[in-house]
């Protein structure tokens, strides 16, 4: 058992029956009253975020949680196969497990997986990765400058706002966390 002292960014709690890990927590002192810490704690298999107070010394439980080197192989159906860069194994994750995370990955791309008892929880991705927009409206004669933004469908299927002069077949960093465009790469 651990106490409320304990918690951190990514510590994965077992709590209401499933397991959460935490996304944003801060430790209250107020004048008057107790201290609290205040948590944003999100489910692991449903990606429900919810917010939790623990009272400051209270008792919770941690889980452990191992996390792995994968490498995405391919789509089978709607499922994800990942194969193990240890020993080679190849797992299937479903939809849920590997959330947003589908919206970047590309085949043969390095992934972290976070297991629990051997059970692949979710998908963890670099905090950028670098795509090929595949399709976007050429810009017009004069938008080059600053200001607007228009979408651009990428490799992976999913669609950004970038500026209004990028075109097809460049190669720009996306935020995996958000899905916004961070700049234009070039070879």
């Amino acid at each position: 058992m651990a106490s409320t002292a304990d918690i951190r960014n990514g510590v994965v709690l077992n709590m209401d029956g499933g397991l959460w890990t935490v996304i944003d927590f801060q430790h209250v002192k107020p004048g008057k009253g107790g201290a609290f810490v205040r948590t944003k704690v999100k489910n692991v298999m449903t990606g429900k975020v919810v917010d939790r107070t623990f009272n400051a010394g209270a008792k919770i439980e941690t889980e452990t949680v191992d996390r792995a080197d994968f490498q995405y192989s391919y789509k089978d159906g709607d499922n994800f196969v990942f194969m193990d860069l240890g020993n080679y194994d190849q797992i299937t994750l479903t939809p849920a497990q590997v959330g947003d995370a589908a919206n970047f990955m590309l085949e043969n791309q390095n992934v972290t997986i976070a297991l629990h008892n051997g059970d692949p929880l979710y998908v963890e991705l670099p905090a950028s990765v670098v795509l090929e927009i595949t399709y976007t409206e050429p810009g017009l004669q004069g938008d080059r400058s600053t200001g607007g933004t228009k979408p651009a469908t990428v490799e992976t299927g999913y669609q950004i706002q970038v500026p209004l002069f990028l075109e097809q077949g460049t190669k720009v960093k996306v935020d995996t966390r958000d899905g916004s465009y961070l700049g234009r790469v070039t070879d």
